[in-house]
């Protein structure tokens, strides 16, 4: 029996930082890959992973311990752009 196992792409990780564009709050963290931990500045923890797509895209997804949850793409020249459930939107950027 030939068993096919999903291959994932290392994507970098380090220190992030990201500032919501209307409330100014702002969320930081650090992580590497499939493992992200992330805290705002009301105290909550945002656990979530980063997924490399192809042309350089990276994928991120957040989830806190309420189900509320963030997700978001960036690239090379635009740094990483999240989006809540509510709407609101987070821009950041990650430091290796």
């Amino acid at each position: 029996m030939v068993v096919r196992k999903r291959r994932r792409l290392n994507v970098s990780g380090g220190f992030f930082r990201f500032e919501g564009l209307k409330t100014k709050a702002v969320m930081y963290g650090s992580g590497y890959g499939d493992f992200i931990r992330l805290r705002d500045e009301y105290g909550n923890t945002w656990r979530g992973e980063a997924e490399h797509q192809s042309d350089g895209i990276v994928r991120y997804r957040f989830r806190d311990e309420t189900g509320n949850s963030i997700s978001g793409m960036s690239d090379s020249s635009y740094g990483v752009i999240l989006r809540d459930d509510k709407g609101n939107v987070w821009r950041g950027f990650l430091d290796s």
